[in-house]
């Protein structure tokens, strides 16, 4: 930060000061929403897509996912990772969706652990499919952090008053993916994964 600059007289000096404490406020203000992100509630998800019964899941043909295309790595997988590994490429019954664009398959690169290529991935929406854990994570994934100016009082002084400042408003899921369970049941539940 820059030093600060010499003033004339004490009625600058007190101006600056006021000003230097604003900007401390609002930038401490900035650093506790950066800490505090993760704790952003859920936005409101408009259930624009079409839910499969459990008929129609279990009508549905069985589609296996395999990458489009590999790009080869040069570095070694490290061997105390073969456990996570083996657990992560396990095939898993799920449903993708696409909450920005409705209804458009999902095209995503994936290298879920160094010395593993690079594999892109050619998604299906509102389908069921069977498909790798680390894919399905990653898509489940994939949220962003909408951020708005609140209309508060931020400081005064001669000049009037300033309002605004930088809140967190939500999180918006913008690809999502849900278990599939074949199951049949006798109550009426979400499944568990």
């Amino acid at each position: 930060m820059a030093e600060k600059p010499k003033a004339s007289s004490s009625f600058v000096e007190k101006e600056l000061d006021k000003v230097q404490d604003q900007f401390n406020a609002f930038d401490s203000s900035v650093k506790d929403l950066v800490e505090q992100r993760s704790f952003a509630p859920a936005g409101d998800a408009e259930d624009t897509q079409t839910k499969l019964s459990t008929n129609q899941i279990q009508k549905a043909k069985e589609i296996y996912l395999k990458p489009k295309k590999r790009v080869g790595c040069k570095d070694k997988f490290n061997e105390k990772f073969k456990e996570a590994w083996e657990f992560a490429k396990e095939y898993v019954h799920f449903i993708a969706e696409n909450k920005e664009i409705i209804g458009e398959s999902l095209d995503l690169w994936t290298k879920p652990f160094p010395g593993i290529p690079a594999e892109e991935w050619d998604v299906p929406v509102n389908t069921p499919v069977w498909g790798p854990r680390y894919l399905a994570e990653q898509i489940k994934r994939k949220y962003y952090h909408r951020l708005v100016m609140q209309d508060n009082v931020t400081g005064a002084d001669g000049m009037g008053k300033y309002y605004g400042s930088m809140a967190m408003d939500t999180t918006i899921q913008r690809l999502d993916c849900y278990p599939v369970s074949a199951r049949k049941s006798l109550f009426m539940g979400k499944s568990s994964w």
